[in-house]
């Protein structure tokens, strides 16, 4: 496993930027082995993947690694906000898995997403069937289908989510004032040391007209994206995914766990399918020594085709996988 230097990320191997057909640009970029098992990383809404770095950076020993932002996320340059749906969300996974193996080659590719990315990767194979081979999700804050008992609640905090999003600081002096906020979020705690630094230079666009430092993915379409999370049509087709599909979701024994999502193991009727699913720590920066999370990890994975000795040290210490 790769050990991490400081916050640090390398340059790519390769890199491309891929145009969306509403003319958005979205680069990719290769890091890792190439000709190893391929994995692609995508990131949550408003976040950037190379926040994520404390996870991801631990696998380029061993895997083809390929990562990239959202629209209006990250490095990406802005694009018409009217368009930043998931419609589009949708049709530019579909741009980009086509870029990659036409940019590369065409091996497969598991696709391992978190929060927005996982839930438009859900999206993207029920429509286009079998893409990311297979699907590792965490945390896919999947809307709770009609007449769950947790709908109301599932409603409430995304609308909860959405007015924070708009009340944010839209502003900085320097990306360091954003990783002291992030520091002192309570949800944030079991963070990796230096997954503040790399999540606010990451969520960070320097504009120097002004000389100072603006959010990436603009207030106003971060709470859109939650506002807009209402699919309650997607956890009863999950059954019918053409790929295996792997779910690791928030621990809810964790003191800082949010309300829980139709994701949670004790929901009724979970799609009976090749679906898996396993618990962490509600994030990827936790500070911990692996335990028993390597013997589960390892035989769930190796069944979906991928080769996976032993989870990064990012994964914390509670996993148990619970079989559909």
């Amino acid at each position: 496993m790769a050990e991490l230097r400081g916050a640090n990320i390398p340059p790519p191997h390769a890199a491309f930027d891929a145009i969306m057909e509403d003319g958005a640009v979205i680069r990719v970029r290769r890091h890792g082995i190439a000709g190893a098992p391929r994995l692609v990383l995508s990131h949550g809404n408003a976040l950037a993947i190379d926040g994520y770095f404390s996870f991801w950076g631990r696998l380029l020993d061993r895997y083809d690694v390929i990562v990239y932002d959202f629209r209006n996320h990250g490095d990406n340059p802005p694009h018409h906000p009217a368009h930043h749906q998931w419609k589009r969300f949708i049709q530019d996974d579909e741009r980009i898995w086509h870029a990659i193996r036409e940019q590369w080659d065409a091996r497969p590719m598991a696709g391992v997403f978190h929060s927005l990315s996982a839930v438009t990767a859900v999206m993207h194979t029920l429509e286009m069937g079998r893409r990311w081979d297979p699907l590792v999700l965490f945390d896919p804050p999947i809307h709770p289908r009609e007449g769950h008992p947790l709908q109301a609640v599932q409603i409430f905090h995304e609308g909860e989510i959405a007015g924070r999003a708009r009340r944010r600081t839209e502003r900085y002096k320097s990306p360091d004032a954003l990783a002291q906020l992030f520091a002192h979020v309570p949800q944030f705690k079991l963070w990796r040391p230096e997954a503040y630094e790399l999540m606010a230079r990451a969520t960070l666009r320097r504009d120097e007209a002004v000389g100072d430092w603006v959010l990436a993915c603009p207030r106003e379409l971060e709470a859109h994206v939650f506002e807009s999370n209402r699919d309650a049509t997607i956890w009863p087709r999950m059954k019918n995914l053409p790929v295996p599909c792997k779910l690791i979701c928030g621990d809810p024994a964790s003191e800082h766990k949010q309300p829980r999502r139709s994701s949670d193991a004790r929901s009724p009727r979970r799609p009976r399918s090749n679906t898996k699913r396993s618990r962490i720590p509600r994030t990827f920066f936790r500070s911990s020594a692996p335990t028993n999370a390597s013997a589960r990890w390892k035989p769930s994975c190796v069944r979906m085709g991928l080769s996976i000795s032993a989870p990064p040290r990012a994964f914390g210490t509670r996993s148990a996988l619970i079989n559909f």
